[in-house]
């Protein structure tokens, strides 16, 4: 009968690695898609940085009406 010794090292050095690496491989390949909630969060990110896009685009062309050399004065003191 074999050692249970060396049945137990085999196990522990072949089975066990090999077993951690398909689960979780597995489980990263699942995590990698994205939910229907994910999906509409990033949907409502999309719009909130397209209204952001249009008010700083806004302001900046009221800034250019009203103060027409802001751009240059600021970057002077970036």
């Amino acid at each position: 009968m074999p050692d249970m010794t060396a049945i137990t090292i085999v196990f522990l050095v072949v089975v066990v690695p090999v077993w951690l690496a398909m689960h979780y491989g597995a489980t990263w390949k699942k995590s990698r898609t994205f939910s229907a909630e994910d999906e509409a969060m990033l949907s409502d990110l999309h719009k909130s940085a397209d209204k952001m896009e249009q008010r700083l685009d806004s302001i900046e062309r009221i800034l250019d009406d009203e103060m027409p050399g802001w751009r240059r004065s600021n970057n002077e003191t970036l």
